[in-house]
Protein backbone atom coordinates (compact mmCIF):
# COMPACT_ATOMS: atom_id res chain seq x y z
CA UNK A 1 0.00 0.00 0.00
CA UNK A 2 2.77 2.38 0.98
CA UNK A 3 4.75 1.60 -2.17
CA UNK A 4 1.74 2.45 -4.35
CA UNK A 5 1.35 5.75 -2.50
CA UNK A 6 5.01 6.61 -3.09
CA UNK A 7 4.67 5.82 -6.81
CA UNK A 8 1.63 8.08 -7.04
CA UNK A 9 3.40 10.89 -5.22
CA UNK A 10 6.46 10.73 -7.47
CA UNK A 11 4.24 11.89 -10.30
CA UNK A 12 3.41 14.96 -8.24
CA UNK A 13 6.95 15.84 -7.21
CA UNK A 14 8.54 18.89 -8.71
CA UNK A 15 12.21 18.94 -9.64
CA UNK A 16 14.60 20.66 -7.24
CA UNK A 17 15.67 23.49 -9.50
CA UNK A 18 16.86 27.01 -8.87
CA UNK A 19 13.61 28.34 -10.30
CA UNK A 20 11.90 27.37 -7.03
CA UNK A 21 14.39 29.15 -4.78
CA UNK A 22 14.20 32.93 -4.43
CA UNK A 23 16.78 34.67 -2.30
CA UNK A 24 15.82 38.29 -2.66
CA UNK A 25 16.48 41.00 -0.09
CA UNK A 26 16.35 39.44 3.36
CA UNK A 27 14.35 42.39 4.67
CA UNK A 28 11.33 40.94 2.87
CA UNK A 29 12.10 37.32 3.74
CA UNK A 30 13.24 34.49 1.50
CA UNK A 31 11.42 31.83 -0.49
CA UNK A 32 12.64 28.24 -0.79
CA UNK A 33 10.11 26.12 -2.62
CA UNK A 34 6.94 26.08 -0.53
CA UNK A 35 8.76 27.55 2.47
CA UNK A 36 8.94 31.30 3.12
CA UNK A 37 10.99 32.55 6.03
CA UNK A 38 12.42 35.60 7.72
CA UNK A 39 15.01 34.18 10.09
CA UNK A 40 15.60 37.29 12.14
CA UNK A 41 14.45 40.85 12.54
CA UNK A 42 14.04 43.49 15.22
CA UNK A 43 10.78 44.70 16.72
CA UNK A 44 10.22 47.27 19.43
CA UNK A 45 11.18 45.08 22.41
CA UNK A 46 13.40 42.37 20.95
CA UNK A 47 13.95 40.09 17.99
CA UNK A 48 11.48 38.09 15.92
CA UNK A 49 11.51 35.15 13.51
CA UNK A 50 8.82 34.13 10.97
CA UNK A 51 8.17 31.14 8.71
CA UNK A 52 5.34 29.89 6.51
CA UNK A 53 5.09 26.60 4.66
CA UNK A 54 2.34 26.12 2.10
CA UNK A 55 0.32 22.93 1.68
CA UNK A 56 -2.86 24.12 -0.07
CA UNK A 57 -2.85 24.98 -3.75
CA UNK A 58 -3.66 28.53 -2.67
CA UNK A 59 -2.11 29.58 0.63
CA UNK A 60 -4.97 29.98 3.12
CA UNK A 61 -2.77 31.11 6.03
CA UNK A 62 -1.83 34.78 6.33
CA UNK A 63 0.39 36.40 8.96
CA UNK A 64 1.94 39.74 9.83
CA UNK A 65 4.08 41.64 12.30
CA UNK A 66 3.76 45.39 12.77
CA UNK A 67 6.01 47.23 15.22
CA UNK A 68 6.19 50.92 16.02
CA UNK A 69 3.11 53.09 16.25
CA UNK A 70 -0.10 51.24 17.10
CA UNK A 71 -2.19 54.33 16.43
CA UNK A 72 -2.99 56.77 13.65
CA UNK A 73 -1.61 59.49 15.95
CA UNK A 74 2.08 60.30 16.40
CA UNK A 75 1.50 60.38 20.15
CA UNK A 76 1.13 56.59 20.18
CA UNK A 77 0.65 54.13 21.77
CA UNK A 78 3.72 52.27 20.53
CA UNK A 79 4.36 48.55 20.55
CA UNK A 80 4.28 45.34 18.51
CA UNK A 81 1.28 43.72 16.80
CA UNK A 82 1.45 40.10 15.61
CA UNK A 83 -1.29 38.29 13.71
CA UNK A 84 -1.79 34.73 12.42
CA UNK A 85 -4.91 34.13 10.29
CA UNK A 86 -5.73 30.54 9.34
CA UNK A 87 -8.30 30.59 6.56
CA UNK A 88 -10.65 27.83 5.47
CA UNK A 89 -12.75 27.38 2.35
CA UNK A 90 -10.39 29.72 0.49
CA UNK A 91 -7.89 32.53 1.15
CA UNK A 92 -10.27 35.49 0.88
CA UNK A 93 -11.07 35.97 4.57
CA UNK A 94 -7.52 35.62 5.87
CA UNK A 95 -6.31 38.06 3.21
CA UNK A 96 -9.03 40.51 4.17
CA UNK A 97 -8.01 40.31 7.84
CA UNK A 98 -4.39 40.89 6.86
CA UNK A 99 -5.41 44.04 5.00
CA UNK A 100 -7.84 45.51 7.54
CA UNK A 101 -7.54 44.31 11.15
CA UNK A 102 -4.40 46.25 12.09
CA UNK A 103 -5.75 49.41 10.45
CA UNK A 104 -8.94 49.12 12.49
CA UNK A 105 -6.88 48.63 15.64
CA UNK A 106 -4.86 51.77 14.91
CA UNK A 107 -8.07 53.74 14.36
CA UNK A 108 -9.65 52.67 17.66
CA UNK A 109 -6.36 53.14 19.54
CA UNK A 110 -6.23 56.71 18.21
CA UNK A 111 -9.79 57.34 19.42
CA UNK A 112 -8.94 56.14 22.93
CA UNK A 113 -5.31 57.29 22.82
CA UNK A 114 -4.35 53.96 24.40
CA UNK A 115 -4.29 50.20 23.90
CA UNK A 116 -6.96 48.15 25.65
CA UNK A 117 -9.16 45.07 25.48
CA UNK A 118 -11.93 47.32 24.18
CA UNK A 119 -9.74 48.58 21.31
CA UNK A 120 -8.89 45.03 20.26
CA UNK A 121 -12.48 43.81 20.53
CA UNK A 122 -13.71 46.72 18.42
CA UNK A 123 -11.04 46.02 15.79
CA UNK A 124 -12.20 42.39 15.53
CA UNK A 125 -15.83 43.50 15.29
CA UNK A 126 -15.10 46.06 12.56
CA UNK A 127 -13.15 43.45 10.58
CA UNK A 128 -15.98 40.95 10.85
CA UNK A 129 -18.58 43.52 9.81
CA UNK A 130 -16.46 44.72 6.90
CA UNK A 131 -15.91 41.24 5.51
CA UNK A 132 -19.53 40.15 5.93
CA UNK A 133 -20.74 43.29 4.14
CA UNK A 134 -18.40 42.39 1.28
CA UNK A 135 -19.82 38.86 1.14
CA UNK A 136 -23.38 40.21 1.09
CA UNK A 137 -22.53 42.50 -1.84
CA UNK A 138 -20.98 39.60 -3.77
CA UNK A 139 -23.76 37.11 -2.97
CA UNK A 140 -25.50 37.45 -6.38
CA UNK A 141 -22.29 36.71 -8.32
CA UNK A 142 -20.07 34.84 -5.84
CA UNK A 143 -22.39 33.07 -3.39
CA UNK A 144 -19.71 30.58 -2.31
CA UNK A 145 -17.90 33.43 -0.54
CA UNK A 146 -20.45 32.90 2.23
CA UNK A 147 -18.67 29.62 3.07
CA UNK A 148 -15.20 31.18 3.41
CA UNK A 149 -13.84 32.10 6.83
CA UNK A 150 -10.75 32.34 8.99
CA UNK A 151 -9.40 31.82 12.47
CA UNK A 152 -7.81 34.96 13.87
CA UNK A 153 -5.02 35.04 16.48
CA UNK A 154 -3.49 38.34 17.59
CA UNK A 155 -0.81 39.31 20.08
CA UNK A 156 -0.24 42.95 21.04
CA UNK A 157 2.71 44.06 23.20
CA UNK A 158 2.27 47.58 24.52
CA UNK A 159 3.60 49.37 27.62
CA UNK A 160 4.82 46.16 29.23
CA UNK A 161 1.47 44.42 28.72
CA UNK A 162 0.74 41.48 26.43
CA UNK A 163 -2.77 41.15 24.99
CA UNK A 164 -3.75 37.88 23.29
CA UNK A 165 -6.99 37.72 21.31
CA UNK A 166 -8.25 34.64 19.50
CA UNK A 167 -11.01 33.21 17.33
CA UNK A 168 -10.65 29.56 16.36
CA UNK A 169 -7.86 27.09 17.07
CA UNK A 170 -4.58 28.84 16.36
CA UNK A 171 -2.46 29.08 19.49
CA UNK A 172 -0.22 31.48 21.42
CA UNK A 173 2.34 29.95 23.78
CA UNK A 174 4.67 31.83 26.14
CA UNK A 175 8.12 30.53 27.06
CA UNK A 176 8.63 31.41 30.75
CA UNK A 177 11.91 30.90 32.63
CA UNK A 178 11.73 29.16 36.01
CA UNK A 179 14.66 30.67 37.90
CA UNK A 180 14.86 27.91 40.49
CA UNK A 181 15.52 25.21 37.87
CA UNK A 182 16.65 27.14 34.80
CA UNK A 183 13.92 25.46 32.76
CA UNK A 184 11.77 27.35 30.29
CA UNK A 185 8.19 26.14 30.58
CA UNK A 186 5.37 26.47 28.08
CA UNK A 187 2.34 28.52 29.10
CA UNK A 188 -0.60 28.56 26.69
CA UNK A 189 -2.19 32.01 26.60
CA UNK A 190 -4.96 31.53 24.04
CA UNK A 191 -8.33 29.84 24.46
CA UNK A 192 -9.22 27.49 21.58
CA UNK A 193 -12.65 27.41 20.01
CA UNK A 194 -12.89 23.93 18.57
CA UNK A 195 -15.73 21.44 18.97
CA UNK A 196 -13.23 18.68 19.83
CA UNK A 197 -13.12 20.14 23.37
CA UNK A 198 -15.95 19.00 25.64
CA UNK A 199 -16.13 22.42 27.31
CA UNK A 200 -16.71 24.03 23.91
CA UNK A 201 -19.44 21.53 23.07
CA UNK A 202 -21.12 22.24 26.41
CA UNK A 203 -20.96 25.97 25.64
CA UNK A 204 -22.67 25.37 22.30
CA UNK A 205 -25.40 23.23 23.90
CA UNK A 206 -26.06 25.93 26.49
CA UNK A 207 -26.33 28.57 23.76
CA UNK A 208 -28.60 26.37 21.60
CA UNK A 209 -30.70 24.36 24.10
CA UNK A 210 -33.40 23.72 21.51
CA UNK A 211 -31.00 22.07 19.04
CA UNK A 212 -29.71 18.63 20.11
CA UNK A 213 -27.79 18.41 16.81
CA UNK A 214 -25.79 21.62 17.29
CA UNK A 215 -22.63 19.47 17.39
CA UNK A 216 -22.40 16.16 15.54
CA UNK A 217 -19.73 13.46 15.63
CA UNK A 218 -18.91 12.90 11.96
CA UNK A 219 -16.10 10.61 10.80
CA UNK A 220 -14.91 10.54 14.41
CA UNK A 221 -14.59 14.35 14.51
CA UNK A 222 -16.91 16.72 16.38
CA UNK A 223 -18.28 19.45 14.10
CA UNK A 224 -20.83 22.26 14.42
CA UNK A 225 -23.89 20.93 12.54
CA UNK A 226 -21.57 18.31 11.10
CA UNK A 227 -19.84 20.94 8.96
CA UNK A 228 -17.01 22.76 10.75
CA UNK A 229 -14.78 22.12 13.77
CA UNK A 230 -14.14 25.70 14.91
CA UNK A 231 -16.88 27.56 16.76
CA UNK A 232 -15.65 31.17 16.39
CA UNK A 233 -14.30 32.87 13.28
CA UNK A 234 -14.26 35.85 10.97
CA UNK A 235 -16.51 35.18 7.98
CA UNK A 236 -18.50 31.94 7.55
CA UNK A 237 -21.66 33.93 6.91
CA UNK A 238 -23.51 30.75 5.90
CA UNK A 239 -23.48 29.71 9.59
CA UNK A 240 -24.22 33.15 11.00
CA UNK A 241 -27.19 34.28 8.92
CA UNK A 242 -29.77 31.79 7.61
CA UNK A 243 -30.50 34.10 4.65
CA UNK A 244 -27.15 32.97 3.19
CA UNK A 245 -27.59 29.25 3.86
CA UNK A 246 -29.64 28.48 0.77
CA UNK A 247 -29.31 28.20 -3.00
CA UNK A 248 -27.15 29.04 -4.88
CA UNK A 249 -24.77 28.02 -2.06
CA UNK A 250 -23.41 24.53 -2.73
CA UNK A 251 -25.63 21.81 -1.28
CA UNK A 252 -22.87 20.45 0.99
CA UNK A 253 -22.95 23.71 2.97
CA UNK A 254 -26.73 24.01 3.26
CA UNK A 255 -28.56 22.90 6.38
CA UNK A 256 -31.88 21.09 6.18
CA UNK A 257 -33.48 23.15 8.92
CA UNK A 258 -33.20 26.95 9.07
CA UNK A 259 -31.50 28.33 12.18
CA UNK A 260 -32.79 31.25 14.26
CA UNK A 261 -29.54 32.48 15.84
CA UNK A 262 -25.91 32.49 14.63
CA UNK A 263 -24.21 29.11 14.96
CA UNK A 264 -20.71 30.60 15.03
CA UNK A 265 -19.45 33.67 16.89
CA UNK A 266 -16.94 36.40 16.06
CA UNK A 267 -16.46 37.45 19.69
CA UNK A 268 -12.77 36.85 20.52
CA UNK A 269 -11.40 35.45 23.75
CA UNK A 270 -8.99 38.11 25.04
CA UNK A 271 -6.47 37.68 27.86
CA UNK A 272 -4.15 40.27 29.39
CA UNK A 273 -0.71 39.52 30.85
CA UNK A 274 1.71 41.88 32.54
CA UNK A 275 5.11 40.86 31.17
CA UNK A 276 7.74 39.82 33.69
CA UNK A 277 11.54 39.63 33.29
CA UNK A 278 11.35 35.82 33.16
CA UNK A 279 9.01 35.87 30.12
CA UNK A 280 11.42 34.89 27.34
CA UNK A 281 9.47 34.62 24.09
CA UNK A 282 6.04 34.17 22.53
CA UNK A 283 5.14 31.63 19.82
CA UNK A 284 2.07 32.32 17.70
CA UNK A 285 1.16 29.66 15.14
CA UNK A 286 -1.72 28.23 13.16
CA UNK A 287 -2.99 24.80 14.15
CA UNK A 288 -0.89 23.22 11.40
CA UNK A 289 2.06 23.45 13.80
CA UNK A 290 0.22 22.24 16.89
CA UNK A 291 -1.10 19.15 15.10
CA UNK A 292 2.47 17.84 15.23
CA UNK A 293 4.17 19.56 18.19
CA UNK A 294 3.14 19.97 21.81
CA UNK A 295 3.45 23.34 23.53
CA UNK A 296 6.52 22.22 25.48
CA UNK A 297 8.18 20.64 22.45
CA UNK A 298 7.84 23.93 20.58
CA UNK A 299 9.22 25.93 23.52
CA UNK A 300 12.16 23.54 23.87
CA UNK A 301 13.06 23.91 20.18
CA UNK A 302 13.12 27.70 20.48
CA UNK A 303 14.93 27.73 23.82
CA UNK A 304 17.67 25.29 22.83
CA UNK A 305 18.88 27.14 19.72
CA UNK A 306 19.86 30.64 18.65
CA UNK A 307 17.11 33.21 18.09
CA UNK A 308 17.78 33.45 14.36
CA UNK A 309 15.83 30.83 12.40
CA UNK A 310 13.61 29.81 15.34
CA UNK A 311 10.38 29.85 13.32
CA UNK A 312 11.97 27.89 10.48
CA UNK A 313 13.19 25.24 12.93
CA UNK A 314 9.68 24.88 14.33
CA UNK A 315 8.25 24.37 10.83
CA UNK A 316 10.94 21.81 10.03
CA UNK A 317 10.22 19.89 13.25
CA UNK A 318 6.50 19.80 12.42
CA UNK A 319 7.18 18.57 8.88
CA UNK A 320 9.54 15.89 10.19
CA UNK A 321 6.75 14.68 12.47
CA UNK A 322 4.25 14.75 9.59
CA UNK A 323 6.62 12.65 7.48
CA UNK A 324 7.22 10.22 10.34
CA UNK A 325 3.49 9.68 10.80
CA UNK A 326 3.24 8.70 7.12
CA UNK A 327 6.34 6.50 7.30
CA UNK A 328 8.23 8.55 4.76
CA UNK A 329 11.40 10.59 4.73
CA UNK A 330 11.36 14.32 5.42
CA UNK A 331 13.39 14.87 2.26
CA UNK A 332 10.70 13.12 0.23
CA UNK A 333 7.88 15.08 1.86
CA UNK A 334 9.58 18.34 0.86
CA UNK A 335 9.44 17.31 -2.80
CA UNK A 336 5.64 17.05 -2.86
CA UNK A 337 4.03 20.07 -4.49
CA UNK A 338 1.24 22.25 -3.12
CA UNK A 339 -2.24 20.82 -3.32
CA UNK A 340 -1.13 17.21 -2.95
CA UNK A 341 0.95 18.33 0.06
CA UNK A 342 -2.31 19.08 1.91
CA UNK A 343 -2.86 15.33 2.33
CA UNK A 344 0.19 15.28 4.61
CA UNK A 345 -0.02 18.54 6.56
CA UNK A 346 -1.83 21.88 6.65
CA UNK A 347 -0.48 25.32 5.82
CA UNK A 348 1.73 26.30 8.76
CA UNK A 349 2.46 29.87 9.88
CA UNK A 350 4.76 30.58 12.81
CA UNK A 351 5.94 33.84 14.41
CA UNK A 352 8.36 33.79 17.34
CA UNK A 353 8.59 37.08 19.23
CA UNK A 354 11.50 37.38 21.67
CA UNK A 355 11.08 39.62 24.70
CA UNK A 356 14.09 41.66 25.86
CA UNK A 357 13.22 42.47 29.47
CA UNK A 358 15.35 45.62 29.42
CA UNK A 359 13.39 46.94 26.43
CA UNK A 360 10.01 45.77 27.77
CA UNK A 361 10.55 47.69 31.01
CA UNK A 362 11.08 51.00 29.21
CA UNK A 363 8.69 50.42 26.31
CA UNK A 364 6.76 53.64 26.95
CA UNK A 365 9.80 55.70 25.91
CA UNK A 366 10.68 53.64 22.81
CA UNK A 367 9.85 54.79 19.29
CA UNK A 368 11.66 52.29 17.08
CA UNK A 369 12.50 50.19 15.18
CA UNK A 370 9.48 50.32 12.86
CA UNK A 371 8.55 47.04 11.16
CA UNK A 372 5.79 46.01 8.76
CA UNK A 373 6.12 42.50 7.34
CA UNK A 374 3.74 39.83 6.05
CA UNK A 375 4.34 36.13 5.74
CA UNK A 376 4.84 34.98 2.17
CA UNK A 377 3.85 32.03 0.03
CA UNK A 378 3.44 30.74 -3.51
CA UNK A 379 0.12 31.51 -5.18
CA UNK A 380 -1.09 30.65 -8.66
CA UNK A 381 -3.44 33.62 -8.77
CA UNK A 382 -3.27 37.05 -7.21
CA UNK A 383 -6.93 36.73 -6.32
CA UNK A 384 -8.53 33.34 -6.03
CA UNK A 385 -11.99 32.39 -7.21
CA UNK A 386 -14.69 31.27 -4.82
CA UNK A 387 -14.24 27.73 -3.52
CA UNK A 388 -15.11 24.95 -5.94
CA UNK A 389 -17.25 21.96 -5.02
CA UNK A 390 -15.48 18.78 -3.92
Amino acid sequence: MLSKLIIFLRACWRPSSDSYVHTGPDSAGRQDGLLWYKDSGLHLVGEFSMAVVQANNLLEDQSQIESGSLSLLDSGPYGTFVGVYDGHGGPETSRYINDHLFQHLKRFAAEQNSMSVDVIRKAFQATEEGFLSLVVKQWPTKPQMAAVGSCCLVGVICDGTLYVANLGDSRAVLGRLVKATGEVLALQLSAEHNASFESVRQELHSMHPDDPQIVVLKHNVWRVKGLIQITRSIGDLYLKNAEYNKEPLYAKFRLREPFKRPLLSADPSISVHELEPHDQFLILASDGLWEHLSNQEAVDIVQNSSHSGSARRLVKAALQEAAKKREMRYSDLKKIDRGVRRHFHDDISVIVVFLDSNLVSRATSLRGPSVSLRGGGVNLLARSLAPTPT
